[in-house]
């Protein structure tokens, strides 16, 4: 699974910390998500597509 954290981050103008404290994981769980070496809960990229105001497979990409 690809997607596109890195990019709404930047369009939102968040760090990777302001980010993880906004759905309450560690930075490091955002570091990895962004790295595609983790796949999020359905809970996690609920909680991001909110932040996002947009909607999970818009920045979730399941190939």
């Amino acid at each position: 699974m690809n997607n596109r954290i890195r990019e709404y981050r930047a369009k939102y103008n968040l760090t990777q910390d302001d980010l993880a404290k906004r759905v309450n994981v560690r930075r490091e769980t955002i570091v990895f998500l962004e790295k595609n070496k983790y796949n999020p809960s359905l809970k996690l990229a609920h909680d991001i597509a909110i932040i996002f105001e947009s909607r999970i497979e818009d920045i979730f990409i399941f190939e």
